[in-house]
């Protein structure tokens, strides 16, 4: 099985949407009365909470990254790697 990256954010937005679609289908089946506007609070809510814990993820993950990557230095105080004849890395797509 292939291995993936952990995403809160999006965890939290499926928990939402299935706490929504829970309460249409106990509306349809008559376990209860849902008002038809009572589905907005909470896929909006899950939606704004789902944005915040993908950025705080993205926050944290940011700071650990740039903590480990370091440019290897040697013991003159200069780089070990000679990057002059390397081109610039392609930009990376959105």
């Amino acid at each position: 099985m292939l291995r993936h990256e952990f995403q809160p954010g999006r965890l939290v937005a499926g928990l939402f949407l299935t706490v929504a679609g829970i309460t249409y289908a106990g509306d349809a089946g008559d376990a209860w009365d849902t008002p038809w506007f009572a589905v907005i609070p909470i896929v909006v809510g899950g939606l704004c909470l789902a944005g915040v814990v993908g950025l705080l993820t993205r926050t944290v993950r940011n700071r650990r990254g740039s903590r480990r990557t370091s440019t290897p230095t040697g013991s003159d105080g200069t780089d070990r790697i000679d990057r002059t004849d390397q081109a610039a890395p392609p930009p990376a797509p959105h």
